[in-house]
């Protein structure tokens, strides 16, 4: 229905000739199907030269404790393989300190070998004298029994020289030289240094700088930021999240680059709900207590071995002090007894065999004193690699 109102066809219309409203019956149109055929066109949405990039932003703000096990099994490991190569720098320093003393040890008994040689020579020359002589104390038998014990002697010099060429050569390989390169080393005698330490502070010093003790002491803390990592599976972990995006089509404006799409941002929250694994996260855990028991009944056995070991190391530096205290004495005795024989020798009061025997009993105590002393040191030195360089504050005397 179309409504006209009044005075819709101008002043002046007669208003007998209208009747308002007017009605019009509903009509209904038909046209026939049409197709409006559209030509094939390459129409450009984008640039050919595209560059993108985006920016991807999560925030852990709860993980149930697998941060702080990460980090406490990343900082064991790294102090463990800290405390594996502070040992294998205290290992290097024992080798050296045992090599260089070796080595002073061989150049001493060389020189104690050519000394003595050089005084059962003169002795030779002596007996000699005596028997052309026709004295008729020294006899052929004693200067052929004399010169016997010489060039044994001299044999056994050769032998002592060897070993000090060789000794020399493994010190240069200890340090990284070549094995053409020979070290002498600037010490003629090995020093000797008594100590004053108590066992028990000693051994208790030892869980403090010994290299094996802290590489435990740090797989242990390990093993614990395992178990907590572990467990962290347990519980579910909550993230905001981030992202920026955008990308650039050179200085096209149209179809899909418009300043709507080019450029962006996506921020939500989310929540990972551990359900069900298959009990894997209780083997895991089980599986990181079982280690951490292992090495906890591990430390237990590293605390005795290194009280045993420290007790072995002590009481064999106690001896050798002793041994070197004795053999000192024993040196110097066989040494008056060997000048007391030769000036008797010289005037015929003893027998050649006596003087022999004194010299080779001198050369005897002082190798012995020798050795008690390398032994001393080398002691010494492994006491350093197992409890660590720092041990030498606690062994050196009181002043």
């Amino acid at each position: 229905m179309v409504t006209i109102p009044a005075g819709a066809f101008g002043p002046g219309s007669p208003p007998s000739t209208i009747q308002l409203p007017v009605g019009y019956p509903g009509q209904t149109v038909n046209t026939p199907a049409q197709n409006f055929p559209i030509p094939e066109q390459n129409v450009k949405v984008l640039d050919n030269d595209l560059v993108s990039g985006s920016i991807d932003l999560k925030w852990l703000l709860f993980d149930g404790g697998m941060r702080k096990g990460l980090r406490e099994q990343s900082g064991g490991q790294l102090e463990m393989m800290r405390q594996e190569a502070r040992r294998t720098d205290l290992e290097i320093i024992d080798s050296v300190k045992r090599f260089y003393w070796g080595a002073v040890l061989a150049a001493q008994l060389y020189q104690l070998g050519e000394d003595t040689l050089s005084r059962m020579e003169v002795t030779l020359r002596l007996t000699e004298s005596l028997y052309k002589e026709g004295s008729g104390k020294v006899t052929k038998a004693d200067y052929l029994d004399n010169e016997v014990m010489v060039e044994s002697v001299r044999a056994m010099v050769a032998h002592l020289e060897k070993n000090e060429k060789m000794a020399q050569a493994a010190l240069a390989n200890t340090m990284g030289l070549p094995w053409n390169i020979n070290v002498k080393p600037s010490a003629e005698e090995i020093p000797f240094q008594p100590y004053r330490g108590n066992l028990e502070e000693l051994v208790g010093t030892s869980y403090e700088f010994s290299p094996d003790w802290e590489k435990l002491e740090a797989g242990l803390q390990a093993a614990e930021g395992a178990i907590t990592a572990a467990k962290s599976e347990y519980y579910p972990k909550v993230a905001l999240t981030g992202e920026l995006h955008g990308w650039w089509n050179d200085c096209f404006r149209e179809g899909i680059a418009t300043p709507q799409n080019r450029n962006g941002w996506i921020a939500g929250f989310m929540v990972e709900l551990p359900l069900f694994n298959g009990f894997l996260t209780q083997n895991k855990v089980s599986e990181a207590r079982a280690r951490l028991k292992q090495l906890k009944e591990t430390q237990i056995l590293l605390r005795e071995g290194l009280g045993l070991q420290i007790k072995d190391l002590v009481l064999g530096l106690d001896a050798a002090q002793k041994a070197d205290q004795a053999t000192s004495r024993a040196m110097k005795a066989a040494q008056d007894n060997r000048d007391l024989n030769t000036r008797a020798y010289e005037n015929g009061l003893v027998e050649t065999d006596k003087v022999i025997r004194a010299q080779l009993v001198e050369a005897l105590m002082s190798a012995q004193h020798y050795a008690a002393r390398y032994q001393y040191t080398a002691l010494l030195s492994q006491l350093d690699l197992v409890v660590g360089t720092e041990v030498m504050q606690k062994l050196r005397p009181a002043p």
